[in-house]
């Protein structure tokens, strides 16, 4: 086959799929076009009512804890916050931990020197903020042994991503090596966290 047949098949192709597209668009136009003032309203209501039931979903995270980044100081608190809510990112720590990490988020501002990873938790308490279909929260393991044998933390610090009051997942701190957009991201990846247009 020659160059102009090959040609003249794309062409034909290309005008085909533009052909198809714009008839799709004008469906779209003209069904917008033959809009009454009843469907727009039923439009209007539904959309009401979605937000209204958001702002009720949040309101009830937001009694939960969620929104924040809080410490449990007790391991049998631990199995009433994760039943109570979808999702939760528990943050096992230690307070031995080099350069007194005690509330540290995780140990790659030790390693990576990052002025996102500190030693306040920063990272954590900024992405729960942000989040907060998602409880974020703290527990100190050398005081929740049972805790610790039970859900097999061996490595410290790590974040268990539970969902549905299971541990779906882990992120070891010191080996995942990512700033906060990252962590946002691989949280995001595992389902913990969920975007705004994905809610």
């Amino acid at each position: 086959m020659d160059n102009s047949k090959v040609q003249e098949i794309i062409e034909k192709q290309v005008l085909t799929v533009a052909k198809a597209v714009e008839d799709k668009i004008d469906d779209e136009i003209h069904a917008l076009d033959r809009l009454d003032l009843d469907d727009i309203d039923v439009l209007r209501e539904r959309r009401l009512q979605q937000m209204k039931k958001m702002a009720e979903k949040r309101s009830r995270w937001i009694a939960l804890g969620h929104g924040e980044y809080s410490e449990i100081p007790a391991e049998k608190d631990f199995f009433s916050v994760v039943k109570a809510s979808d999702r939760v990112v528990c943050h096992f720590y230690r307070e031995n931990w080099p350069c007194k990490f005690a509330d540290v988020c995780f140990y790659l501002a030790y390693l990576l020197k990052c002025q996102v990873f500190n030693c306040d938790g920063q990272a954590l308490e900024y992405i729960g903020k942000q989040h907060i279909e998602t409880r974020f929260m703290k527990i100190h393991a050398e005081k929740s042994p049972f805790l610790a044998e039970k859900l097999k933390i061996v490595v410290l610090p790590i974040l268990a991503l539970i969902k549905s009051a299971k541990v779906d997942d882990y992120v070891l701190g010191g080996t995942d090596e990512f700033n906060t957009e990252e962590l946002e991201k691989r949280l995001a990846k595992a389902q913990v966290i969920f975007f705004e247009n994905h809610l």
